[in-house]
């Protein structure tokens, strides 16, 4: 048991306390003033760095956001250990800490960390860039893409749904990107009574297609007969539009076609149905006559 402290060696360590705070408090005060400012300092550095490679135009904007974050997170990582020298901790031993810490924090973020990886990946391989719509069927992800993260990549649907994707499910998977290629394939079908001229329907529909600005420098249409039976025939329009004008003429092509039949009028080739058509990737047969690697002019 501790003997009772006397009033003499009460004021002798008060006086030890006393002038050991006032010789710490300048280095204490030195160090928050370091935290403080170089606090300020990242954010305003992360600001101007995103502002001038917005101007800059030479960075792709899929990347800059990653840029920003971790130039900011490296300020603030020297700012913490130049502050805690200030204070006399022992930054070297430190930094062993952090990174036996680190370690174990590795192990036990496993799934986090697979994240980070995908998203490196998909930073260094660019399957996609900030605008394009994608989809990752396995996992029923899908949306046009906003910003790809270390961790995560954000997207947004088209009724306005934000979707927050973990990396690895993206990376992962079978990816779709539709914005990819330029030009894309739309194919629609139409029937037509059974004693129609199938040479003058050809016409209407490969001079409607022809004609339109839009499709200038594409592979010419390609009309053809799917198929016969007594009540009808069923003619096929397949064309490859831009992706710019895709979903302009997609809504437009159906009405389009209608007028055109109906200002030719032939009572031979009133127009009975039409349907607008997805080819399957697995059965590409009758569009072989198209090639794929057709860019606009």
């Amino acid at each position: 048991m501790n003997p009772t402290l006397t009033p003499h060696q009460i004021n002798t360590y008060a006086t030890i306390l006393w002038t050991r705070t006032i010789a710490f408090l300048p280095d204490l005060i030195t160090a928050v003033l370091i935290v403080v400012v170089g606090w300020a300092l990242a954010a305003w550095v992360a600001r101007s760095v995103g502002r001038i490679l917005d101007r800059s135009g030479r960075v792709d904007v899929t990347i800059r956001p990653v840029i920003v974050t971790a130039l900011r997170y490296s300020i603030l990582l020297l700012v913490l250990i130049v502050g805690l020298a200030q204070v006399g901790v022992q930054t070297a031993s430190l930094l062993a800490v952090l990174g036996a810490a680190g370690l174990a924090i590795g192990l036990a973020l496993q799934g986090t960390l697979t994240n980070i990886a995908a998203g490196i990946m998909l930073l260094w391989l660019r399957p996609f860039r900030v605008g394009d719509h994608i989809e990752v069927p396995s996992n029923n992800i899908s949306g046009t893409v906003h910003e790809i993260g270390l961790f995560i990549s954000l997207l947004e649907t088209v009724d306005g749904i934000r979707v927050i994707a973990p990396n690895s499910a993206i990376w992962n998977a079978t990816l779709r990107n539709h914005r990819q290629s330029p030009v894309r394939l739309l194919s629609y079908s139409l029937t037509l009574p059974a004693g129609a001229d199938l040479g003058k329907a050809r016409d209407l529909l490969l001079k409607m297609v022809e004609s339109d600005p839009r499709l200038a420098g594409i592979d010419p249409p390609l009309v053809f007969a799917e198929s016969f039976a007594p009540g009808g025939i069923v003619l096929n329009c397949s064309f490859r539009a831009p992706w710019g004008n895709l979903g302009e003429i997609q809504r437009e092509m159906i009405e389009a076609t209608r007028r055109q039949f109906e200002a030719a009028g032939d009572a031979a080739l009133a127009l009975q149905q039409m349907t607008r058509t997805i080819p399957v990737d697995a059965d590409p047969s009758r569009f072989l006559t198209m090639s794929p690697r057709t860019r606009p002019a």
